[in-house]
């Protein structure tokens, strides 16, 4: 029930009320504003009442990735509100990050009266399915026309064609809140984005000290539990011998302790996990590419494939960061593709057989009825190949030059428990890949689109719903894009910055077919001089370098303690013996 208190304000205008009333009655109550003016009745209506948690950030396209990032933790919707024209449009990457990761996020837009599209008037656009091809919903509400039914009657006036403004209100009333309660149910029950588009008509400012509607909100409907035979799928699970557990992006603590370690302690099962799967295992491989790096270098790569390839291929979680896993379980693909629970299953292997939609824990304690297991090879065999992979990694260590390569293993091995770790892409959450990453960490990427933009923001707005301490780590390219996600007054001081800086994306120097020129160099690489020490002297982040191990490592001995302010450690690495050193790698380990 939605209690309203006779010392706040509400906009005057009926649909700006209708949309607050709705979100508060669904337990929505975390509003990251982009500030504007024709947004301004949203504005006022969140932020004078004392329900919701507002937050104010600037620049729109930050903003989408703090609310993004909150939303990410919370594991519930974050409202982002934003005026009308561009601004809109700087929400579109978050937004899509949000439809491919499965985060709720509520894009709500302020807009222009539909009269005041195509007629040159300024902060205008089309605004109204504006992410039509990466959004679950977008709810195109109607204009009041007793706000402002001058202007109404003046530019429209077949809106009310001699009828009772009050009659015509009525039912523009009950469509807002027909597309209000759909639009929120499916961002409350599918984890998908939503996009909210009112008009509103000047006067904007003006407030009232008590509502003057009482829209119709509707209950969410409760889940209902999934029944599905498994039976069928049981006796193939039973059967064979060779079975391969494939998990994606995972929160943590979401599978239990006994069906891990029935994964575990299956000779017939091999467990592929990635840094973002955020479970851990010793029997577990959490380092594919070094898992499939050396058998593409294999005398007899085929072979060496055809005793890797599984019989049945289980997936659960989000999306797969290795490229390597996926080139490989496309050229020999598995009899059977089960991917469990979730909204959405993605054929990522074009071999997917079945979405079985019930809980990753329900379904492998059906797999594990009899509490038997089949006699296998198949772990014993890859699992002697991880342990030499392993100890070959520390040998390659301990005979490398300072590069990222090295710069990553020394982070990671001191990163205190309990932290929430966020990555940015590209080459970030590649090297953190190759490691063991602490189990107590709880781990994040933006792997929906894999793009640079929005890390920092996201890691920040995180880091804002979390209890946790948060260290990110990010690049030089994807932290300077992003640079305007420092501009807020959110920053924890326990929040922790780390750029590994490589003069460009060296990623680029690791792919097939670039040539050391003045093409690649500039538009591909994209070369720079740049350092993070005057952001930091702006923002008020304490800032410390580190040019060799052995800065690194002093560095690191107190960069976690507590301060007053937030810190930012930038690591200068050489650009041109990072791809070698990281190509060598795979090389060594074969």
């Amino acid at each position: 029930m939605v209690v309203f208190l006779n010392y706040m304000k509400y906009s005057a205008i009926p649909t700006a009320q209708s949309i607050v009333q709705h979100c508060q009655a669904k337990n929505i109550s975390n509003i990251v504003i982009s500030p504007g003016s024709r947004n301004a009745p949203l504005t006022i209506a969140f932020a004078e009442n004392p329900y919701f948690t507002c937050y104010s950030i600037v620049d729109e396209r930050c903003s989408a990735f703090f609310a993004l990032g909150m939303a990410q933790q919370l594991q519930k919707p974050v409202v982002v509100l934003c005026t009308s024209g561009s601004a809109l449009l700087n929400y579109y990457p978050a937004v899509a990050e949000a439809y491919f990761s499965n985060i709720p996020l509520i894009v709500i837009s302020a807009d222009r009266p539909i009269y005041k599209l195509g007629i040159g008037d300024g902060q205008t656009i089309n605004q109204r399915n504006v992410f039509e091809n990466h959004i679950r919903y977008s709810a195109n509400l109607k204009q009041d026309v007793n706000h402002a039914t001058a202007k109404v009657l003046q530019y429209k006036p077949e809106w009310l064609s001699d009828r009772a403004v009050n009659d015509v209100q009525q039912e523009v009333q009950n469509y807002n809140d027909g597309q209000l309660n759909l639009a929120l149910e499916i961002a409350l029950t599918s984890n998908t984005p939503i996009h909210i588009n009112a008009p509103f008509e000047e006067p904007l400012y003006e407030t009232i000290s008590v509502p003057s509607i009482s829209p119709q909100i509707s209950a969410i409907p409760a889940d209902i539990d999934s029944v599905i035979d498994l039976e069928q799928h049981r006796n193939i699970w039973k059967t064979s011998v060779r079975k391969m557990v494939l998990v994606g992006v995972n929160t943590s603590n979401a599978i239990k302790d006994m069906v891990l370690e029935k994964l575990a302690n299956d000779p017939s099962v091999i467990v592929l996990t990635e840094t973002t799967s955020n479970i851990h295992h010793p029997n577990f491989f959490n380092s594919i590419d070094s898992l499939v790096a050396p058998i593409e270098m294999h005398v007899d790569t085929e072979l060496e494939f055809e005793k890797l390839k599984p019989e049945v291929l289980i997936t659960f979680g989000g999306l797969i960061v290795s490229k390597k896993v996926k080139a490989f379980l496309r050229n020999y693909t598995p009899k059977h593709h089960w991917h469990i629970g979730g909204q959405f299953a993605n054929d990522t292997f074009f071999c997917l057989e079945e979405h079985i939609k019930i809980s990753v824990n329900d379904f492998f304690s059906e797999m594990y009825l009899d509490d038997t297991n089949l006699k296998s090879e198949y772990f014993s065999h890859w699992n002697k190949i991880k342990e030499k992979y392993e100890l070959k990694r520390n040998d390659y260590l301990e005979e490398i030059p300072f590069s990222d390569f090295l710069a990553f293993n020394h982070i990671l091995a001191a990163v205190p428990d309990d932290y929430m770790l966020q990555l940015a892409n590209s080459s970030t959450i590649r090297y953190t890949q190759l490691f063991n990453v602490n189990p107590t960490l709880k781990v994040f990427c933006n792997r929906g689109t894999s793009g640079i933009d929005g890390s920092t923001s996201t890691a920040i707005g995180a880091s804002l719903a979390s209890s946790s301490p948060t260290l990110f780590i990010t690049g030089d390219l994807s932290f300077f894009y992003d640079s305007n996600a420092l501009w807020n007054s959110y920053l924890k001081p326990n929040f922790r910055i780390i750029v590994v800086n490589n003069n460009g994306g060296g990623i680029f120097r690791i792919l097939p077919g670039k040539e050391n020129s003045n093409v690649f160099e500039t538009y591909f690489e994209t070369r720079h001089t740049l350092s993070s020490e005057h952001l930091c002297a702006m923002y008020g982040f304490n800032y410390l370098r580190a040019n060799s191990s052995q800065e690194l490592e002093e560095e690191l001995s107190t960069f976690f303690d507590e301060t007053d302010r937030p810190q930012l450690l930038e690591i200068t690495t050489p650009t041109l013996k990072n791809d070698k050193i990281l190509i060598d790698y795979f090389r060594f380990i074969s």
